[in-house]
């Protein structure tokens, strides 16, 4: 083996994806393109009630169909361990077809296996399901008779200074509400799964983030060694968080394919996917922020609420911009849950930060507008030193570095700050911006590394590429960890079987990943010996991880954004977009700015069209599908510009930080102030659609003529 250093070293040049041939001409394989003899299929019933029982399954009409194998519902289906859980604990979204229970409308109830998708879909028209329905509850609010203090899994909350102290002294004081929807996380690629039992092992291939946890939690629920549960998630069209855990299309093409002997597939439709699979909870966010006349924060209360399931806990992490982004002498933060009769929520990309980062960065903008300073000023003169809360230092903070660099690039300067000042014939224009930071670090991961007799090396990893481009990243992590080009690394990903590994989420997946692959290398070189014979090294970084460093450590964004506004339709039009990151080490510049800009793109759809909308009387999501979910489309997008600003993780061998999910947090913010600076009208309910515009609009034009 040479460790000479290539020519070019991998990390920091733009290179395509690896398998990018593979997607453009069909060649890659989904979980529901996996070829298996003998393979039946199996349709989803889902629950049309909020609450209740079934009182009833008559499946006797479709088990007289053609192709029927059979219909599972709670009386025949195979039991499953109720241990089982997620990151946070037991979770009884897990445990289907378990019992009559219903928790919320769109849980999966009944099961029909056929030998061909469309008779397991005729099959399932037939059957019919009665309810015993009961009184439900989807009233969210913040103030709700259950809202109660939410997990602390991410850390205490704050409770620096005296807060009410602190909002009297100060000269100025924002008192204001905001709010979020439900939103789905409208991946490309529907869920699916294609399971098969041979020898009492489990084998599936799967449309999941974590192919490792994913084994764990069916090891659990099926009763058998992990070691007997070998999932694979060879390709992924997308998961933006609602892959993350073991989805519901997984559990039941293993209870079928145990219970039938054959390997079945499951696949969602896309009204199952918005139904049945995780979403972002709604929010409902209370914050007060003191300044002095000068700028100064005195006080910074944030209070958010979110929804939850009693089903599972789960944690929307609204609070953590609240505790690191700006100085104040009093900090307190209060993070509230509130059980409803919903499906459970999870993670969808920025989980807590992007929701948190909108109430936030809308209210240090109503700050700067009452004290008739410019919002970019007013973030510059509030930077801590260190945490504002914690007291520590931070290991990496580029966040000034993002706001100066994005207001030259941006053409910040000469804004006239007073809102509905420019116009271009009918249309307002107006600018806005938004900081934000998320939370960076590693999780434990397994690597194997074999230097393979012909020159070349083998590197194995537990990781998961869904569209981010990872395997192409951990190519070039370890071509550069070992000294070679990147023509001489083989990679193997997404499969459990490859050992413990953190999934793709949190953005610590490449981080966590590429830190396994470095100690690998380094086993590696000390083990070598004769050339012509291959040499293994594997190692666990889990006693390496210190989850408690001295130092805070984030990434850090600033997001400009100039729209267009309609006042007589109400129509928002995003102009352009400029972001500018602070992420650590850049290992690939194409991929990475694909990644922040496509977290943009997200940030912006939030910020004018996504809504789940649920019915109080039926507590059913009433727009599950793309024409009534309204998600960014192609002329929807404007020109958008990302950057980064020169960065290096110091925890971290390579230098490097995640970034998949700091595009998205900020940017719904910057487009809310930029209307703000068109209209004059603050919008501090997400989405800004056609009517709230109008509604505001009508407002403007009322109190201009002194009409009540």
């Amino acid at each position: 083996m040479t460790t000479e250093q290539p020519a070019t070293a991998a990390i920091g040049d733009a290179r395509p994806r690896i398998e990018g041939r593979l997607k453009v001409t069909g060649a890659a394989r989904y979980a529901a393109d996996e070829p298996a003899p003998d393979l039946a299929h199996g349709w989803m019933i889902t629950a049309t009630v909020a609450r209740g029982r079934i009182s009833a399954v008559d499946a006797s009409a479709a088990l007289g169909m053609p192709g029927v194998l059979g219909v599972l519902d709670h009386r025949n289906a195979p039991r499953l361990d109720p241990r089982a859980g997620n990151y946070f604990g037991p979770d009884g979204s897990l445990l289907l077809l378990q019992d009559d229970v219903v928790p919320y409308a769109g849980r999966p109830v009944v099961l029909v296996v056929a030998e061909t998708p469309e008779q397991a879909r005729a099959a399932a028209g037939a059957v019919v399901v009665t309810y015993e329905p009961y009184p439900h509850d989807v009233d969210f609010r913040l103030d709700h008779p259950a809202a109660r203090p939410a997990s602390t899994a991410f850390g205490p909350e704050a409770d620096t200074g005296d807060i009410e102290v602190e909002l009297a002294a100060s000269a100025v004081v924002v008192d204001e509400r905001y709010r979020t929807p439900e939103e789905n996380c409208s991946a490309m690629e529907p869920h699916a799964a294609t399971a098969w039992w041979q020898d009492g092992h489990l084998h599936a291939v799967d449309s999941n983030q974590g192919p490792f946890s994913v084994s764990q939690v069916l090891s659990t629920l099926f009763g058998v060694d992990r070691d007997h549960v070998h999932i694979r998630a060879e390709h992924v069209g997308g998961g933006f968080g609602a892959k993350g855990l073991c989805g519901p299309q997984m559990i039941l093409a293993a209870m079928a394919s145990r219970s039938f002997g054959r390997p079945v597939r499951v696949v969602l439709t896309r009204e199952q996917v918005f139904l049945a699979t995780a979403l972002r909870p709604p929010t409902d966010q209370w914050l007060r922020i003191g300044a002095d006349a000068d700028g100064r924060l005195r006080a910074v209360h944030h209070r958010p609420a979110f929804a939850l399931s009693p089903l599972a806990e789960y944690i929307e992490w609204c609070t953590e911009q609240a505790k690191t982004l700006y100085a104040a002498p009093a900090i307190r933060t209060e993070l509230t849950a509130v059980p409803l009769d919903i499906l459970p929520p999870s993670s969808t990309r920025g989980p807590g930060a992007t929701p948190g980062s909108f109430a936030l960065e809308s209210a240090m903008d109503e700050v700067a507008e009452r004290l008739g300073l410019d919002p970019l000023d007013l973030r510059l003169r509030n930077q801590p030193a260190v945490g504002p809360v914690s007291g520590r230092p931070f290991s990496s903070r580029r966040s000034v570095a993002c706001l100066r660099e994005g207001a030259r690039r941006f053409g910040w300067a000469g804004r006239d700050h007073r809102p509905r000042t420019r116009r271009e014939g009918r249309l307002l224009i107006g600018t806005g911006l938004a900081a934000t930071c998320f939370s960076a670090g590693v999780f434990p991961s397994t690597a194997s590394i074999t230097a393979e007799a012909d020159g070349t090396f083998t590197v194995a990893v537990g990781a998961t590429d869904i569209g981010t481009g990872a395997r192409t990243a951990l190519t070039a992590v370890a071509a550069d960890t070992l000294g070679v080009g990147t023509e001489r690394i083989r990679i193997r990903i997404a499969d459990s079987d490859l050992g413990m590994a953190w999934g793709a989420g949190g953005s610590r997946g490449t981080t966590s990943w590429s830190f396994a692959i470095t100690q690998a290398a380094a086993k590696l070189r000390e083990r070598l010996g004769d050339p012509a014979r291959p040499v293994t090294a594997t190692v666990d970084t889990t006693a390496l991880i210190d989850y408690q460093p001295a130092t805070e450590r984030h990434t850090f964004s600033a997001v400009f954004a100039e729209v267009s506004v309609d006042p007589a339709t109400g129509e928002v039009r995003v102009r352009r977009m400029l972001g500018m990151f602070a992420v650590g080490r850049v290992i690939n510049p194409l991929l990475a700015r694909s990644q922040v800009i496509g977290g943009m793109i997200m940030g912006l759809s939030m910020a004018l069209h996504e809504e789940g909308v649920r019915d109080p009387a039926t507590g059913r999501q009433v727009n599950p599908d793309f024409a009534g979910y309204h998600i960014a489309a192609h002329a929807d997008v404007p020109d958008i510009e990302a950057e980064f600003v020169p960065d290096y993780e110091p925890q971290d061998p390579l230098g490097l930080n995640g970034l998949g999910e700091i595009g998205t947090a900020g940017t719904a913010a910057a487009i809310a102030n930029a209307v703000w600076h068109a209209t004059g009208v603050r919008q501090r309910t997400l989405p800004i659609r056609l009517d709230r515009v109008l509604e505001a609009e009508g407002a403007e034009v009322r109190g201009a003529v002194g009409v009540a």
